[in-house]
């Protein structure tokens, strides 16, 4: 069996899973920021939040299309 092909692909599964974990807990930490009415958070936030969840986004579309065999084919 290759061993080190298999640790490559669980570290890589590993890391992209962390990864949109991460990206969509800031989101909606920076969306909560974003709607605090005590607080006046600036404008950037609201929008760095979206871009946190695009990125999730992404990054989940591009695992969909390396994982369907239709589009990768």
């Amino acid at each position: 069996m290759k061993w080190m092909e298999l640790l490559i692909v669980a570290g890589a599964t590993l890391t992209a899973a962390v990864t949109v974990v991460v990206l969509y807990s800031l989101g909606v930490r920076l969306t909560a920021i974003a709607g605090d009415r005590q607080a006046a958070a600036p404008l950037w936030v609201r929008y760095l939040s979206y871009a946190c969840f695009g990125l999730c986004g992404v990054a989940v579309l591009f695992g969909l299309y390396l994982i369907i065999p239709y589009f990768s084919g």
